[in-house]
């Protein structure tokens, strides 16, 4: 653990909030832009925080972390295709590639013989092999769903239900999804012989 880290004030509890709000801030931006003054400035809203929150990273963690890095990356692409071309539904097709480049990765890790969940989750779960392995697969699936349900929604509803979908269906989906993996977590613990 750095200094920093084990100082009072600044210490290791107040990481896991920074780091939650470092990643979902440009969201939660996005989300109150939009019914203030539409999709148009929420969009150029989002890509202001996913910068900011790039810069948070660095000063807070020392470091870019991942997931707001290819955020940013993405909202910048397609924030600025939406700009560019007055059409919304090239931010709203981020989702969509985010998630398939997610369970791609994450497929790309299990045929390397690489599971990445492990390497990211690893200090938190000790499971077997095949509890990575299959939960590495589960979250694929999760992923090209989240992915196809985008889809649906981005096709077939107005903006506001998308940014409704984007902001409370996918975290909701995403936490449910989470919880509901606990029993195979359990079964496969490498401590208990799982």
């Amino acid at each position: 653990m750095s200094e920093e880290g084990k100082q009072p004030g600044g210490g290791a509890e107040a990481k896991p909030l920074a780091k939650l709000l470092i990643e979902y801030g440009p969201l939660l931006a996005f989300f109150v832009t939009f019914y203030i003054a539409g999709f148009f400035w929420a969009t150029g809203v989002i890509m202001v925080a996913s910068i900011a929150a790039l810069t948070a990273s660095r000063l807070t963690f020392g470091r870019f972390l991942p997931v707001p890095v290819v955020t940013a990356v993405l909202v910048v692409i397609f924030g600025g295709l939406t700009l560019w071309l007055d059409d919304p539904d090239f931010l709203k097709v981020k989702p969509t590639v985010i998630n398939l480049l997610f369970a791609a990765v994450l497929l790309v890790g299990l045929w390397t013989r690489r599971p990445l969940l492990k390497l990211l989750l690893g200090g938190a779960f000790n499971l077997t092999e095949e509890g990575w392995r299959i939960l590495t697969l589960r979250w694929v699936w999760f992923f090209g769903g989240l992915a196809g349900l985008n889809e649906i929604v981005r096709r077939n509803f107005s903006d506001a239900v998308w940014v409704n979908f984007k902001f409370f269906g996918i975290l909701l989906l995403t936490l449910a999804f989470a919880m509901a993996q606990i029993g195979l977590i359990k079964r496969y613990d490498a401590k208990t012989g799982g």
